[in-house]
């Protein structure tokens, strides 16, 4: 069924990136889900094609496009599982923060950088002790003269070992009431002393994604790297985490169709009680009530798009579509893999990464039951 939102722009692109992804991506993702990270190489070669700035603004390399150029990206990935390769994270969750509030210092010195693929950016939210209750971070920003000295411990940072810049959330007034008008967005140079990377992380799914530990340990960082305004992170944050969250909504279902086409094809090849798995009503029923929900979610994901490149305030629906577009890729894959019986379990079946892999859908982003208090409060019970 044709998706009304893209244009004929949209598809040539969608056509471009497509080719150069089943050259250039598809036959690495073995060896980033072996190793855990993606490699600077691909990452410069998604910049040389312009992959990158498809729509970070023109005065800084990139192509001034719309956010639907970057959720095709999404959907062209998710369909490889190349999840080692977070380009999502790079120019449509971590970049709009420098977009938005970076001086023009800071854009002129960052952002064609994160264009070419030159820089590599991360955002560290996520502590041992803070998940999504981010009014309480640890992490200390103490101005001293011209810097700040940062001391804290970040953890499931994404690009935490590839990265060059991150986005950091700290606390510049731990005394602040309430606790969030003390929390600032520092940018953060991995080559800064006091930075150290501790271990990449050993993951359930998502295999060829860089997760790691962070650590700043009197770590200086000049006043000028301050993002925005001195205790104004915690609402820069939020401005933002709309569009990472339906950043997640768009890979989710991309996924879950993915998952849902191979295991099409698989039940129609394995054969049980002398006929294929496909002819048995309950495999039929099934893969039509999933297809069903896949629909309904994209047609919805589609509509939620639209409305955001529009510039509507839609943060109760993207926490809609976040929390279960994600829950439909756990339930999906679960019961793909069930279709797939033993065969489900070995991992040279993509099903059975796919299944580990949207465990963490609905934990990352903020959690499931985040998004259903968010929703809630939205709608004047909470």
């Amino acid at each position: 069924m044709r998706r009304d939102l893209f244009g004929d722009e949209h598809e040539l692109f969608r056509s471009q990136f497509r080719r150069f992804a089943e050259k250039e991506i598809a036959p690495k993702v073995a060896v980033w889900n072996e190793r855990g990270m993606s490699d600077r190489e691909t990452w410069r070669r998604l910049g040389d094609e312009g992959f990158l700035g498809v729509s970070a603004p023109e005065a800084y390399g990139g192509a001034g496009g719309d956010f639907l150029y970057d959720a095709i990206v999404m959907e062209e990935l998710s369909d490889l599982r190349a999840h080692g390769i977070m380009v999502s994270l790079h120019s449509n969750i971590c970049r709009p923060y420098l977009e938005t509030y970076g001086s023009e210092e800071q854009k002129q010195r960052y952002l064609p950088g994160t264009v070419t693929g030159e820089i590599i950016l991360g955002i560290a939210m996520t502590e041992p002790g803070t998940g999504s209750d981010l009014a309480n971070v640890q992490t200390r920003a103490i101005r001293d003269g011209d810097h700040y000295v940062l001391d804290g411990a970040k953890t499931f940072i994404s690009n935490g070992q590839i990265g060059d810049l991150f986005v950091v959330v700290a606390k510049t007034d731990p005394q602040a009431v309430p606790p969030h008008d003390g929390i600032s967005l520092l940018l953060v140079e991995a080559g800064t002393k006091g930075f150290v990377r501790g271990r990449k992380l050993d993951k359930l799914g998502l295999r060829g994604q860089d997760t790691s530990e962070l650590f700043f340990q009197e770590c200086r960082v000049p006043v000028s790297n301050l993002l925005g305004q001195e205790g104004r992170g915690f609402r820069m944050l939020m401005e933002k985490l709309q569009q990472e969250r339906l950043c997640i909504a768009v890979a989710s279902i991309a996924s879950c169709r993915r998952t849902l086409l191979d295991t099409i094809d698989y039940v129609k090849e394995r054969k049980a009680f002398g006929r294929s798995i496909a002819s048995f009503q309950n495999t039929q029923f099934r893969l039509a009530e999933l297809a069903t929900e896949v629909e309904v979610g994209r047609a919805f994901v589609d509509r939620l798009l639209v409305s955001h490149v529009r510039g509507d305030d839609i943060v109760a629906e993207v926490s809609m579509a976040k929390w279960w577009t994600t829950e439909l890729q756990k339930r999906l894959s679960s019961e793909c893999l069930q279709l797939h019986g033993g065969y489900g379990f070995m991992r040279e079946y993509p099903v059975c990464d796919d299944y580990a892999d949207a465990a963490v859908q609905s934990i990352y982003a903020g959690t499931n039951e985040i998004m259903k208090v968010i929703i809630s409060k939205r709608l004047g019970i909470a």
